[in-house]
C-alpha cells in the first residue's frame, strides 16, 4: 500500500469512494457549507493506492474560527468497503496530521465519531466555544491542537476560508 499526494486523476475514484462511504446525500451536510467554493489544501490531501486501485482518501480544507483564526477542517476520510477495519483510515489520519504539523498548522476541526477520533487526540472540550454554520450533532464536533494552546481564546462561528 502506497500513501501519495492526491492527483487530479484520482478525483473520480475519490468521489465514487465517498458516495459509497457516506452516500450521495453527503453534500447536504453542514461541513460541506464550509467546503463549497473552496479548494482543499493540496499538500494535505492523500490517497492510499494498491497498485493503481484507490483504497482510501483523506482531505483537509482551510477554515477560520471567528473571523481570523486559521484552522484545518479534516474530512472526509474514507476507505474502500472491503478494506475497512484494517487500519488504513488510521494510517491516512496519522500521515496527514504529521504533515500538517510539519507545515506549521496549529488547529484541526472535524465532525465525526468521537470514540474513533479520540485516539488521535481529538476532543470535544476544545470546541465548546465554537459553532458551525448549520445543524450538527454537537458530540461529534471535535478539535485537535497540533500546537499547545491552539484553541486558547478561540470562539465563535467556524467559517469558510475567505468568506
Amino acid at each position: 500500500m502506497r500513501i501519495i499526494g492526491e492527483q487530479p486523476e484520482h478525483s473520480g475514484a475519490i468521489e465514487a469512494l465517498l458516495d459509497v462511504a457516506f452516500g450521495p446525500g453527503r453534500v447536504n451536510k453542514t461541513v460541506y457549507r464550509l467546503r463549497d467554493g473552496v479548494a482543499p489544501i493540496a499538500e494535505l490531501c492523500f490517497v492510499a493506492l494498491e497498485g493503481d486501485l484507490l483504497q482510501g482518501a483523506i482531505r483537509y480544507w482551510p477554515v477560520t474560527i471567528g473571523s481570523s483564526v486559521p484552522a484545518l477542517l479534516l474530512g472526509p476520510v474514507a476507505v474502500a468497503e472491503d478494506r475497512r477495519s484494517e487500519g488504513l483510515g488510521a494510517v491516512l489520519i496519522e500521515h496527514s496530521l504529521a504533515r500538517a504539523m510539519e507545515l506549521g498548522h496549529h488547529a484541526v476541526l472535524l465532525v465525526g465519531d468521537a470514540p474513533y477520533y479520540c485516539r488521535f487526540g481529538f476532543r470535544h472540550e476544545l470546541v465548546r466555544t465554537l459553532s458551525l454554520p448549520g445543524p450538527v450533532d454537537i458530540n461529534r464536533f471535535l478539535g485537535l491542537d497540533l500546537a499547545p494552546g491552539a484553541f486558547e481564546g478561540a470562539g465563535g462561528l467556524v467559517g469558510r476560508w475567505g468568506g
